[in-house]
C-alpha cells in the first residue's frame, strides 16, 4: 500500500515557475516508477511525465518537453515536478501516480496508487 501527497500548487502568471511535490508513504518508494497526470475541467486525465525506479529513464509528453522536469530523491519518498515557463495551458489539477514496475507508464490506468490531486492555476 502506498499513499501519495501532492503539495505545491497555486497561482502563477504565465512564465513563471512552480515545482510540484509528492510524497509517499513506505518504505519500499524505490520500487515503484512514478508519474505526473494533470486533468483540466471538461477534459480527460492527461499524461504528463514519468520516471523510472532510479531516476535514470524519463518520459515526457510533446507540450512539456524542455518546460518540465520530473526526478526524485528516493531518500526523501519523494518525487518531484519542476514546471518553467508556464503557460495558460497548463492549468490544471495535477496527481502524482506511482506502480509497482520499472516501466514509465504513459497511460493512467496502467498506475494503482493515486494522490488527491493539487491545482495549478497559470494566468495569462
Amino acid at each position: 500500500q502506498v499513499q501519495l501527497v501532492e503539495s505545491g500548487g497555486g497561482l502563477v502568471q504565465a512564465g513563471g515557475s512552480l515545482r510540484l511535490s509528492c510524497a509517499a508513504s513506505g518504505r519500499t518508494f524505490s520500487s515503484y516508477a512514478m508519474g505526473w497526470f494533470r486533468q483540466a475541467p471538461g477534459k480527460e486525465r492527461e499524461f504528463v511525465t514519468a520516471i523510472s525506479r532510479s531516476g535514470a529513464i524519463t518520459n515526457y509528453v510533446d507540450s512539456v518537453k524542455g518546460r518540465f522536469t520530473i526526478f526524485r530523491d528516493n531518500a526523501k519518498n519523494t518525487v518531484y515536478l519542476q514546471m518553467n515557463s508556464l503557460k495558460p495551458e497548463d492549468t490544471a489539477v495535477y496527481y502524482c501516480a506511482a506502480v509497482y514496475t520499472d516501466y514509465v507508464f504513459a497511460t493512467p490506468y496502467e498506475y494503482k496508487y493515486w494522490g488527491q490531486g493539487t491545482q495549478v492555476t497559470v494566468s495569462s
